[in-house]
C-alpha cells in the first residue's frame, strides 16, 4: 500500500497556493483504515440516511456511524433551509423565519433556538431566565429538537417525584408541571404537523432534523445553525 502511494505522481489537496499552484496532499494520510472513513463520507455527502449507512458499515450503532464523518457546510446548508420553515414559538404555533434569520439571529440551546439577543450574543451562554425555555417569548425550537424535549420532559417528570418525595413546597412541583405541559403542548403541536406533511416531506424533514442534530452533538459548544462559537484563546 505504501509503495503504491509513493510511487503516484501527484496528487493534489484542495486550494493553492500564493502562486495559483495546487497543493500537495499529505501522503501519510492515505493508508488502508482511512477508505472506511472515506466511504461514509462520501455516502453521507450524497445523502445517504445515517441508518442505511450504519448498515453498509456493518456497525452496531448509529452513534459509531456518526464518528465516520463530519457534516459538509453544503449539508448543513441545506438543513437549515429545510428546518426554518417549521420553527414555533414556546406555545407551539408557527413562527417561520427564513434561513439567514434562523441562522444570523438564533442560537442553540438544549431543547430549541433562543432569539434573546443578550443571549444570542452570548453565543447561549447569557439567559436571562436560566433556560426555562418553555416560558420564554425568545423560544423557538423545530421539529430538530424532538428527540431533546422529550428527554427533558421526562427529566422533569423524576425531578417532580423526587419533589414530592422530599415534601417540597406546593410551589416547586407546581412550576415542575407546569413546564411539562408547556413542553408537551410544543412536542404535540409539531408532531402533529409533521403527521400531516406528505411522506416525502416528512423524510425530508426527518433527514435535515438528523444533519442539525449531528452538528450539534459534535460541537461541544454552543452553536449557531451553521456557526461554531469558539472562545478558546489562540495556543
Amino acid at each position: 500500500m505504501r509503495t503504491w502511494v509513493d510511487s503516484l505522481p501527484a496528487l493534489h489537496a484542495e486550494g493553492v497556493d500564493a502562486g495559483g499552484n495546487p497543493l500537495p496532499f499529505d501522503r501519510t494520510l492515505i493508508y488502508p483504515y482511512a477508505f472506511r472513513h472515506s466511504y461514509a463520507q462520501r455516502h453521507a455527502d450524497a445523502g445517504t440516511p445515517v441508518d442505511v449507512l450504519r448498515e453498509l458499515m456493518d456497525h452496531r450503532s448509529i452513534a459509531m456511524t456518526q464518528r465516520y464523518y463530519q457534516v459538509s457546510l453544503k449539508r448543513k446548508s441545506a438543513a437549515v433551509a429545510a428546518l426554518s420553515a417549521h420553527v414555533v414559538d414556546r406555545l407551539g404555533n408557527p413562527a417561520p423565519s427564513s434561513p439567514g434569520t434562523y441562522e444570523l439571529r438564533s442560537v442553540a440551546v438544549p431543547y430549541g433556538g433562543c432569539t434573546e439577543p443578550s443571549n444570542v450574543k452570548a453565543g447561549g451562554e447569557a439567559c436571562p431566565i436560566r433556560f426555562q425555555c418553555a416560558g420564554c417569548g425568545y423560544y423557538r425550537p423545530d421539529p430538530s429538537y424532538l428527540p431533546a424535549i422529550e428527554q427533558h420532559i421526562n427529566e422533569l417528570r423524576a425531578d417532580r417525584e423526587t419533589a414530592h418525595a422530599m415534601d417540597a413546597a406546593e410551589f416547586v412541583t407546581t412550576a415542575l408541571t407546569a413546564q411539562i405541559n408547556a413542553f408537551e403542548h410544543v412536542v404535540d403541536r409539531m408532531k402533529s404537523r409533521v403527521a400531516d406533511m406528505p411522506a416525502h416531506e416528512r423524510e425530508e424533514l426527518e433527514h435535515a432534523s438528523t444533519v442539525l442534530r449531528k452538528t450539534r452533538a459534535g460541537t461541544g459548544r454552543p452553536l449557531l445553525p451553521l456557526t461554531v462559537i469558539d472562545r478558546t484563546p489562540p495556543s
